[in-house]
């Protein structure tokens, strides 16, 4: 099919190598414009920009698709179908409206859970067990278009959100090849009006870790917010991400540890670390992390 590609971060890279190498006609790129990063605050190129340059295909990347010049801009590639995925920006129904056979969002969530900004780390904070990836039909809602084709997957037992986000990305690029081939015997699902949640974006203040809360959320909080923006706690004032974990008996006085392998003591229950990160250093697994900064008995994280 004759495409034009919408996303922006490392989550829809795989989808748009998966649909050249489909044999599709990417005829266009969209994704977000460069910004400042890095020490020296120079513009860099998102992952899907980067990535359709490596694979020459034409990029644009418009601050806004409200304008009539951007608008009929993208109309006149003349595109079958525009797939959509984490692309950054509101379409206008113009845009919507611009492809032969509309606009298809891959959405890493089984609607109608989880419609909006953070459907991944929302899935694992709320303990679901399941989760999943929908092709869905773009309407003028949030994340409320028909449903063509979905896949459910299991949240396995300490699986942070950075792992879960590289199998649906990888999923949702099988889903939709297998919904181009498929789309002319597709019939759009309706979402049911029971069920319906919001993913709303992560903000920071939920990354401090309280070590009187039960050991089960305190868990879901560690690997729901890895690997960004990583929940902490402190150390002898030192900021200290954790990064994964896992469940493990034992109890004693909250954020205390348990023995000199990273088990730590909640309000209720306790956890072992996996993989933490000290500030300006790099993430390491828990064997790593102790031989740089044994954690004895009794040793106290605040925060």
């Amino acid at each position: 099919m004759r495409l034009v590609f919408m996303g922006t971060p490392e989550f829809s890279v795989p989808v748009l190598d998966a649909l050249v190498e489909a044999g599709h006609d990417v005829v266009g790129v969209y994704c977000q414009p460069p910004r400042p990063a890095g020490r020296g605050k120079k513009d860099r190129p998102t992952p899907v920009h980067a990535r359709a340059v490596e694979l020459g295909l034409p990029v644009r990347h418009p601050v806004s698709l409200k304008s009539a010049e951007a608008q009929e801009a993208f109309a006149e590639l003349g595109a079958e179908v525009a797939v959509v995925v984490a692309y950054g920006l509101i379409l206008p129904q113009a845009v919507l409206d611009a492809p032969e056979r509309g606009c298809l969002n891959i959405h890493a969530s089984l609607l109608p859970r989880w419609r909006g900004a953070a459907p991944i780390h929302r899935a694992i904070l709320a303990g679901d067990a399941d989760t999943g990836v929908c092709i869905m039909q773009m309407e003028a809602g949030l994340d409320t278009g028909p449903v063509l084709l979905r896949k459910a997957t299991p949240i396995a037992s300490g699986e942070t959100a950075g792992q879960l986000h590289d199998r649906l990305s990888l999923i949702g690029s099988a889903l939709i090849v297998e919904a181009l081939d498929r789309l002319p015997e597709l019939v759009p699902v309706p979402q049911p009006e029971e069920g319906v949640t919001y993913a709303s974006k992560i903000d920071k203040a939920e990354a401090a870790i309280d070590w009187s809360g039960d050991a089960a959320s305190i868990v879901r909080q560690i690997n729901g917010l890895s690997p960004f923006p990583g929940a902490w706690t402190t150390l002898n004032g030192d900021r200290v991400k954790l990064l994964a974990a896992l469940p493990a008996p034992g109890q004693a006085p909250a954020g205390t540890t348990l023995d000199d392998r990273f088990t730590v003591a909640c309000g209720t229950g306790a956890l072992r670390v996996t993989e933490a990160q000290r500030a300006g250093r790099s993430a390491q697994d828990a064997e790593t992390f102790l031989r740089g900064l044994p954690l004895p008995k009794g040793t106290a994280f605040g925060g």
